[in-house]
């Protein structure tokens, strides 16, 4: 069974290795560094839960009453440790203290990310920051289910796809589950992480422990990269970044991002949530350079939890024009010279890439 043809086709959520029920699929990765699923003929029984799991095949989102806010932790500690203005910290720490766990991207061996679970503030630290890499969610979704069938809270964050696979998978509405998705930019390639990361091991003489995309010492709205590398920590400018740069000049984004169909404000989610974009036109005042999180609520439930939790928060209402931005409206387009730039990220050594994206 073809689970996808086009590789444009494939999100790589892994949703649908966790519902085969006889382990036939399993994640392999491409050339690129992209992980696409590769199903056992021997094994497969033609049941049809792969496809049905598989969010790109996913009927489009209803046209909702969605509402649209602005919001900043009141305490500043939350908003600096955060990417934006710490929505995620506060939705999080309501579910920690039902008892409940929040599952978000962190960092594990080798600095490999993947979805990790936090049931206490100390294992939060590890997921809140935003990581530029696509993570792995290999039986995430099982433990999910497993945990909202025995009656515990769940909070889920993820990309769009991620979050619209998580509830093919469970096929059934769950009163505590908050599911949360991100305003995605693209994911960028596990392969070419990996490739950044031992090059700066080798560069600096040591292992990473530790990689900040949008750090904020500079009140600069994050715009400062972070990194330590044995005892030492390291700094630079996201537009110097080797690897930022091959990011957002969207060389190394996956190919189905280019045709992304969660690019909008309706989604099947409780929450979207990102950066606030352009906060200074609407509500000058709550310009610092710190972050604002843009909170877009979309369903009944959604509304009950944001007023659980709105008084840890400065916020305002807004309207959906005023919250508007690039991938709410279209995918990231692809770059003109993606194949050229493959062609030369097979045969020369990274550093050198790494200067060609750079100019």
């Amino acid at each position: 069974m073809d689970i996808y043809r086009e590789k444009e086709a494939c999100c790589g959520c892994g949703a649908c290795v966790d519902i085969c029920p006889a382990g036939a699929v399993r994640m392999v990765q491409d050339r690129e560094g992209f992980y696409y699923p590769e199903v056992d003929g021997s094994a497969c029984t033609e049941c049809g839960k792969c496809r049905r799991v598989c969010p790109v095949k996913a009927r489009k989102a209803a046209p909702g009453h969605n509402l649209y806010f602005g919001a900043q932790a009141k305490e500043d500690e939350i908003r600096y440790s955060g990417s934006s203005g710490g929505i995620f910290t506060i939705l999080s720490q309501f579910v920690i203290e039902q008892g409940g766990s929040v599952y978000g991207a962190g960092y594990r061996e080798n600095m490999k990310v993947a979805h990790r679970e936090a049931k206490n503030k100390e294992q939060l630290e590890q997921i809140k920051k935003t990581k530029y890499v696509q993570s792995n969610l290999k039986g995430i979704y099982v433990r999910i289910e497993r945990e909202l069938k025995e009656d515990k809270w769940v909070l889920f964050c993820g990309t769009p796809c991620q979050a619209q696979a998580l509830l093919q998978f469970l096929n059934g509405t769950y009163q505590k589950l908050i599911l949360v998705d991100l305003v995605c930019y693209g994911v960028p390639s596990p392969g070419v992480w990996k490739d950044y990361v031992e090059y700066l091991e080798k560069k600096h003489k040591g292992k990473m422990t530790d990689f900040v995309f949008r750090d904020k010492r500079n009140a600069d709205q994050g715009h400062t990269c972070s990194y330590q590398i044995g005892n030492k920590e390291y700094t630079d400018s996201i537009y110097r970044n080797i690897f930022c740069r091959m990011y957002f000049k969207n060389y190394i984004l996956r190919p189905a991002c280019h045709s992304c169909r969660f690019c909008t404000v309706n989604r099947n989610s409780d929450f979207t949530i990102g950066d606030f974009w352009g906060v200074e036109r609407i509500r000058p005042d709550m310009e610092d350079g710190m972050g604002t999180s843009v909170v877009i609520v979309h369903t009944d439930p959604g509304r009950r939890i944001w007023n659980e939790v709105k008084e840890e928060l400065k916020w305002f209402e807004c309207k959906r024009q005023d919250i508007l931005q690039p991938r709410l409206l279209e995918p990231t387009a692809r770059a003109k010279g993606r194949r050229i730039f493959w062609m030369l990220y097979r045969r020369m050594p990274f550093w050198m890439i790494g200067r060609l994206t750079g100019r």
